[in-house]
């Protein structure tokens, strides 16, 4: 079986790790172009490139895909590519780029997503941090037949996955691309012999995933505390949570709920301080910030950051 894949970030580079691991030939891999990226603002390929380089896979990455779109001529190439490619299947994950009628049907078996969700919950661009922002127990991976709508397709395979509490988006992606990785090869393996068994979406529980939006950092103390400790776990490590301290930005990268309610301080207000960090008070309870950074710093456990920036009880975070 000749398997395309079309990914751009982590995610989708230890899927295709996972294709090329179990010895699948794989003649073409299409991801977004290099962006500039770090401190110099160098052009940067995408970890799916650079590891399909490095399998001297023939990749394309054309700015998009739609022939009557603004980069027609880039489109004719990637088609060109695709056609050459003679593919039984294209591979997709976290790809970037909307496919187009033409993609989806060119491949003789078409296009199977890894999704990292348990379809049709949190279809769209930001599965993992929305579900952990919204308190869900359990996630996991949908493998997709893709169609024209987002997220819409047949179901595959699914599995599930639990969400620990103290979970982040950098710890649940890790083992959400792992399993996506497995299930996409035991995917392949079924289709080789047609034993793949499609099942329509539900149309109950359909929850979409908008992508998330740096102004979302904002921490409002007046929400519930067990909020805000959520959302710092969801925007862990992008972007973060962010408060103002003497006028200047504070990022707030983890928080523990200390109480549920029972407090009467303004929001925002510290209302405790200890080498386990200070507590601060929120619409509905209170918690305590155990990682905290100021402006050009570092990261830092609060016992280290209150160290060099002592707080006191009664100062207020904006």
């Amino acid at each position: 079986m000749r398997v395309g894949f079309a990914g751009t970030p982590e995610f989708a580079a230890v899927a295709l790790q996972a294709l090329l691991d179990a010895g699948v030939t794989v003649p073409l891999v299409l991801s977004q172009p290099d962006r500039p990226a770090g401190r110099g603002m160098k052009l940067q390929a995408s970890p799916v490139k650079q590891l399909a380089l490095q399998h001297g896979v023939t990749v394309a990455q054309p700015r998009s895909l739609r022939l009557d779109g603004k980069f027609p001529d880039e489109a004719e190439r990637g088609r060109a590519a695709l056609e050459a490619a003679r593919l039984d299947v294209l591979v997709v994950a976290a790809y970037g780029l909307i496919l187009p009628a033409w993609v989806l049907t060119q491949p003789r078996l078409g296009c199977l997503n890894i999704h990292a969700s348990l379809l049709p919950r949190w279809r769209g661009a930001a599965p993992i941090h929305r579900a952990i922002e919204a308190g869900d127990t359990e996630t996991g991976i949908t493998i997709m037949q893709m169609d024209e709508g987002l997220d819409t397709g047949d179901m595959l395979l699914e599995e599930r996955l639990p969400i620990a509490p103290d979970d982040t988006t950098a710890s649940l992606h890790d083992r959400l691309a792992a399993l996506g990785g497995r299930m996409v090869v035991q995917a392949l393996t079924l289709a080789a012999t047609a034993s793949l068994q499609p099942r329509q979406q539900p149309e109950a529980g359909v929850i979409y995933a908008h992508k998330i939006e740096k102004a979302e950092s904002q921490i409002r103390w007046d929400e519930d505390a067990a909020q805000i400790a959520r959302r710092l776990r969801a925007f862990d490590p992008f972007p973060g949570g962010l408060a103002q301290l003497d006028g200047e930005p504070l990022k707030v990268w983890r928080a523990e709920v200390v109480a549920e309610a029972g407090q009467s301080a303004a929001p925002g207000e510290i209302v405790a301080v200890s080498a386990d960090g200070p507590v601060v008070a929120c619409g509905r309870g209170t918690v305590r910030l155990v990682e905290l950074q100021r402006a050009g710093g570092k990261r830092l456990p609060a016992s280290a950051f209150l160290q060099a920036r002592p707080l006191q009880p009664g100062e207020r975070l904006g």
